[in-house]
């Protein structure tokens, strides 16, 4: 999906204000809910997929691309309009602390990349004289995400367009994983699959670029034994009822699980905990002022328009700034708020754009995920990312998905 954006402004709204105002009420018909993994077999199959043969098809990820070239105008003045009260979340942990202040600035656990393919074909691996088979994805992709606060600890923060795969004009993008703190293939907090997507209805079926953002409950994390290699976890003893619930694919292709001496067997994953126990949760800010400074957190990667490489989507990376008012006519978007950022576009996308972050705690208020990147002086070099202005109808669709437990797959489960 390829973007040109030009920016425009509008009013402001008031400023942050203290935890416990009334919510905005949102109508039902105005958040999209689309399963994911909504079963245990699919799940535990998606946990494999992306685990084995040493997280090989995590390793082979590329960021995901939405846009190439884009045009930009920075209008400094006005901002959208609240359509109800501001309001904040607090982050998981933070929920009765006071803010504290810090010149350092320490990266936080909690943001991530989410994995996603086109599907997968199967490939023969012979190893030690014996030929199996596992599923090596097709077209792997990644953006940036972040764990945010919910009453289970399992929910996921990104942009829309890495969730709803508007790209190929499909419902949601496949086999969706989030691994928070990944790094070449290593996983340190396991990798959490997702369950069910919430999106707004306008971006799920316009693609309104407004409302350009989702969220996403995810099972517990599951990791395998030995961390890097194609072992995931040791064989168990399953019943033949489990056993047949397999993809017909694995069985016939001995994949995780196999049939012995009339038994059966498959694997089963460690399973790491809940997302927010391991790696905490930012809270959420809706209907602030536009012009306050946000710390943007995301893995940039790719070039700028001058050629010049400048990020290898290898690591976290961070700028700061002052959001300021957009529009991008191009997306179908009259309430953007920008950023001035370095970031390039690929990898970078569903960057967390975080107010009032705390350095010494990692924590602040989610306020906004990048959805594109501009050069707003035409000098072939990105300075600007752009998110959609988090309002009421933003918090609605939070609202929808943040009491939805998601449960473990470490033991498959078929119900």
């Amino acid at each position: 999906m390829k973007r040109t954006i030009a920016f425009g402004g509008i009013v402001a709204t008031a400023g942050l204000l203290a935890a416990g105002l009334a919510a905005p009420a949102q109508a039902a018909d105005d958040v999209v809910g689309t399963p994911l993994a909504n079963t245990g077999i699919t799940a535990y199959e998606i946990s494999a997929f992306w685990l084995a043969e040493g997280a090989a098809n995590l390793i082979a990820a590329t960021p995901y691309d939405v846009e190439t070239k884009i045009v930009a105008k920075h209008i400094s003045t006005g901002g959208p309009a609240a359509d109800s009260k501001p309001g904040v979340v607090p982050a998981i942990g933070d929920e009765k602390k006071t803010a504290a202040k810090s010149k350092n600035v320490n990266l936080p656990k909690t943001t991530g990349k989410v994995f996603f393919s086109d599907g997968y074909k199967w490939v023969p691996i012979t190893k030690n004289g014996r030929t199996y088979w596992w599923p090596q994805a097709i077209n792997p992709h990644w953006c940036t995400a972040t764990s945010i606060q919910a009453a289970y600890k399992n929910l996921v923060a990104t942009a829309g367009s890495c969730v709803y795969d508007t790209d190929r004009n499909k419902s949601t993008t496949s086999s969706w994983v989030f691994v928070p703190g990944y790094y070449q293939g290593k996983t340190p907090w396991g990798i959490y699959v997702g369950k069910q997507a919430f999106t707004h209805y306008d971006f799920d079926t316009y693609e309104d670029g407004d409302r350009d953002y989702a969220f996403v409950t995810v099972y517990n994390g599951v990791k395998g034994l030995h961390d890097g290699s194609d072992v995931l976890g040791d064989y168990k003893e399953v019943s033949k009822e489990v056993y047949d619930n397999f993809p017909y694919e694995w069985r016939a292709k001995g994949y995780h699980c196999f049939q012995w001496n009339g038994k059966y067997y498959a694997y089963a994953f460690v399973d790491a905990g809940r997302l927010g126990d391991n790696v905490g949760g930012q809270g959420l800010a809706y209907n602030q002022k536009v012009g306050k400074p946000v710390f943007v957190f995301g893995y940039p990667s790719g070039s700028h328009p001058d050629g010049n490489y400048a990020y290898s989507g290898k690591t976290l990376k961070w700028s700061y700034g002052k959001t300021f008012a957009a529009s991008a006519s191009a997306i179908k978007a009259e309430e953007l708020i920008g950023v001035k950022s370095s970031f390039t576009g690929e990898g970078a996308l569903g960057s967390s754009w975080l107010v009032g972050y705390k350095n010494t705690r990692r924590l602040g208020y989610l306020n906004g995920v990048t959805i594109g990147v501009s050069d707003t002086d035409s000098n072939n070099r990105y300075d600007t990312s752009i998110s959609p202005y988090f309002d009421g109808e933003l918090f609605g669709v939070y609202s929808a998905a943040k009491n939805l437990w998601s449960g473990s797959i470490a033991v498959p489960s078929y119900k």
